[in-house]
């Protein structure tokens, strides 16, 4: 992929977090600026979502850990663990808003 495809898939992924997020039952805030999205939890936890252009991945950061997700067989998977970024998020979230929610794109 080259850096205009990573730049219109990242940020189309972006939006769609923001697009589930307002769709998400439970309340939480979230801001995006330049790359970066935040989502914040009433409980005062937050998770960053940010675009790493150089590596072309997507990044997450929780209370709990960061993981790096880059774009494979059509979806994008935590390198580490091999999740896919949607379920991964779902749990984060579920996390941090105690909370049973479900997200994906749309």
């Amino acid at each position: 992929m080259n850096d205009s495809q990573y730049n219109l898939m990242a940020d189309d992924m972006l939006l769609a977090i923001e697009d589930a997020i307002e769709e998400c039952p439970v309340d939480i805030d979230y801001e995006s600026v330049g790359g970066l999205l935040t989502l914040a939890f009433a409980n005062g936890t937050k998770i960053i979502i940010n675009k790493q252009p150089p590596l072309h991945e997507i990044w997450v950061a929780t209370k709990f850990n960061g993981h790096h997700f880059e774009f494979n067989d059509e979806q994008w998977l935590d390198k580490r663990s091999g999740d896919e970024f949607w379920s991964f998020l779902s749990k984060a979230v579920s996390i941090q808003a105690d909370a049973d929610v479900l997200l994906a794109s749309e």
